[in-house]
């Protein structure tokens, strides 16, 4: 369990630009350092501001995207193609600009897939194909993890006191009833999340000041299931000045602002 570092933000798109350039010099060290890199994307507005961020830097001609493989942290159990996926939206953001490899955009299945509506086998064909990723382990070694946090503490679809954020066995769950629509999604579980080598966790905005207090001031997972998301060697909050608007300064260089 790495401690949680914070780096705060002016305002969220100097956030996004500088997530952004630091996302391309992650997937360029490990890529130098193995060969290829391992990530794992987050969906919201956070999130898609990264990538739009990723995608307008100049940088991001330093990535080799054939030799990247990517994964999401959770999905909206929707049709394929349909705007609310996080995978139409990272294709939307970034994925259409660049030439990933195809074989390695590890989406997770659709409403109308070969599962069909089926969200529970839909979560055990995506651990599966973690499981056939990871060599010995259950999933592949991912370098970096990204997450949004939500206002009421959820990462990926592990919302406070439901069922998916008690899972200690399953690497991915098919989760129903969510409270933030869709109701119906697949997600990894903390336990999938805890395997990465580093975790960011992305919160921008007034409305996720509460979250970032919670989750950063000693909550159980439970109840904050941001709490419980962490990397093997780092953990990173990146933050804008409103989401860090109630933490004690204590917490971040000053400078970081």
């Amino acid at each position: 369990m790495s401690v949680p570092q914070l780096v705060v933000h002016r305002d969220k798109e100097l956030m996004a630009q500088a997530a952004a350039a630091r996302l391309i010099t992650k997937i360029v060290d490990a890529q130098s350092a193995r060969g290829s890199a391992s990530v794992v994307l987050t969906g919201g507005r956070n999130g898609n501001g990264l990538l739009a961020a990723l995608a307008a830097s100049p940088a991001r001609d330093a990535v080799d995207w054939s030799r990247l493989d990517l994964w999401w942290g959770d999905e909206r159990f929707l049709p394929e193609g349909d705007p609310e996926r996080n995978v139409t939206q990272a294709r939307a953001a970034l994925l259409d600009a660049v030439a990933p490899d195809p074989s390695r955009i590890h989406a997770m299945p659709a409403s109308d897939g070969v599962y069909g509506d089926d969200v529970d086998a839909a979560a055990a064909g995506y651990a599966a194909e973690l499981a056939a990723a990871g060599g010995d382990g259950a999933v592949p070694s991912f370098d970096v993890l990204m997450l949004g946090v939500g206002p009421d503490t959820h990462v990926a679809s592990l919302f406070p006191e439901l069922p998916a954020v008690r899972e200690t066995e399953r690497t991915v769950v098919g989760v129903r009833d969510a409270p933030k629509p869709p109701p119906t999604r697949v997600s990894l579980t903390l336990l999938a999340i805890r395997t990465a080598r580093e975790v960011w966790l992305l919160a921008a905005g007034e409305d996720k000041a509460e979250a970032a207090e919670t989750a950063l001031s000693g909550a159980g997972e439970i109840q904050a299931p941001a709490a419980g998301a962490y990397g093997r060697d780092r953990t990173l909050w990146l933050l804008d000045a409103a989401a860090a608007s109630r933490l004690p300064r204590a917490l971040y260089p000053p400078a970081s602002a």
